[in-house]
């Protein structure tokens, strides 16, 4: 068996606004493994400032990998549990190498007979070009949207108020994601704006790392939270059952280039249906590659809920995607 790697840099079609500032590029790793004339392809996302393996050392050991790819899986998952995004690629190409063509996870979905319900994610912005992406997601059929919240809490405010005057509960879930914008002072109030306003729930509202505070929050809140960024970085199980325990938050969001893969993403579900905790999945700006192995890891999981999936169209010059959303629906292109 062979492997190799190559840099890629994924472009923004328009400037994407986050609680982080605003992004133009994404860099990822395209990860190759060959053997017996078969070929496994797997991204390496690494989200640069916000993942756990955001290290000079990155590539260097990436090419660690490439040496020792002969090794077993237990040997390279040890070497490996600090570089989440490396593994994810790893556990791609694996897939890849043994099911062939885009196919990752073999099920209905792969086969083009079962879609997966998605939300609708609108970018921060101005409140015009904001208003203009929820009209647009509404005209397409979305039941489900989502909203980037925590730079200027006061017009966000005002947008849900609107959304919530024309569309019911029942009619439009509303979910939003601070990314840590808020304060554990703010969030108690944001928290209370919220739920008058009948938000299905709220995606990181403090920063990550505070647990007595987001502990506090999670048991007074009169709005499901659910935690993102806080995962990232544990790569225990006995510490990833820690923090529900301490925590205990309503939901989970995994991002599996994020928490350490499949694998990874595997221990949390299990650790929050012990625990009575509800979870979705969320890709992190990947290529269509990653994009589309999460999918197909998705769809496995059998979750009800709408989950947080790309379409791979915020980028330029991206690779051929095998996915195609029609409305909220996202199928799989055969």
């Amino acid at each position: 068996m062979r492997a190799e790697y190559f840099r890629y840099v994924l472009e923004f079609k328009r400037p994407s606004g986050t609680s982080r500032g605003v992004l133009y590029e994404k860099e990822t790793f395209i990860l190759e493994v060959s053997e017996n004339g078969k070929k496994g392809t797997g991204e390496c996302a690494v989200f640069r400032g916000l993942s756990f393996d955001d290290r000079p050392d990155y590539e260097e050991k990436l090419q660690w990998l490439c040496k020792n790819i002969q090794n077993d899986h237990e040997f390279l998952k040890t070497h490996l549990k600090d570089f989440p995004s490396i593994w994810f690629g790893y556990e791609q190409a694996m897939l890849n190498l043994k099911h062939g063509g885009p196919v990752y996870f073999p099920s209905e979905f792969t086969e083009g007979r079962s879609p997966i319900v998605i939300n609708g994610l609108i970018w921060m912005g101005s409140i015009d070009y904001m208003e203009e992406q929820i009209r647009d997601k509404l005209d397409q059929g979305f039941h489900c949207i989502k909203l980037k919240i925590g730079v200027n809490w006061k017009s966000e405010h005002e947008i849900l108020k609107k959304l919530r005057q024309k569309f019911s509960q029942e009619i439009l879930e509303l979910r939003v994601d601070a990314n840590g914008g808020f304060n554990k002072d703010e969030a108690k109030t944001v928290l209370q704006q919220l739920a008058d306003l009948q938000i299905h729930s709220i995606e990181q509202p403090i920063k990550a790392g505070s647990i007595t505070d987001m502990a506090e929050l999670s048991a007074e809140t009169p709005t499901p939270i659910a935690l993102d960024e806080e995962l990232i970085g544990i790569t225990d199980f006995n510490e990833k059952k820690k923090l529900l325990e301490t925590v205990k938050p309503q939901y989970v969001i995994l991002k599996p280039a994020l928490i350490g893969g499949f694998k990874g993403s595997d221990e949390w579900i299990s650790l929050a249906e012990e625990q009575k905790i509800g979870w979705w999945i969320t890709s992190a700006l990947e290529s269509n590659i990653g994009l589309n192995a999460i999918a197909q890891y998705t769809f496995t999981k059998k979750s009800p809920m709408p989950q947080g999936l790309g379409t791979g169209a915020l980028f330029v010059n991206n690779f051929e995607s095998h996915l195609n959303l029609q409305g909220e629906l996202l199928w799989f292109r055969t």
